[in-house]
């Protein structure tokens, strides 16, 4: 027969693993989302460009909003005039755990065609 001591370090893994197991899928899930929002970013981007070139050959605002909608659903689109630019700004929120606001701006010569 063995005895066990006051020491005894029986299920001690089990324990820590248990602690460990919340943290790497807490971490995985972040990740995630991270990887997602740069996604997001990357497709509003060029639905911002496309957009400003969109605006730039005189198109009409519904079109432009539309291919920034296209890229990234649910954004919002901002034209403006800087001198000879036409510049379009697109923001929307990227969905997941933390929601961060995403932007970008995108500039096209006016009269382009």
């Amino acid at each position: 027969m063995i005895r066990r001591g006051l020491g005894d370090d029986r299920g001690s893994v089990v324990a820590e693993f248990a602690i460990a197991l919340p943290a790497v899928a807490l971490v995985l899930l972040l990740s995630a989302g991270a990887l997602g929002a740069c996604a997001r970013q990357v497709r509003l981007q060029d639905g911002a460009a496309d957009a400003a070139r969109l605006a730039a050959r005189g198109e009409a605002d519904a079109r432009v909003q539309g291919a920034v909608t296209a890229a990234a659903a649910g954004a919002d689109a901002v034209i403006s005039h800087r001198g000879d630019l036409v510049c379009v700004t697109a923001s929307t929120v990227s969905a997941g755990i933390v929601p961060i606001a995403l932007s970008a701006t995108s500039c096209a010569l006016a009269g382009g065609l």
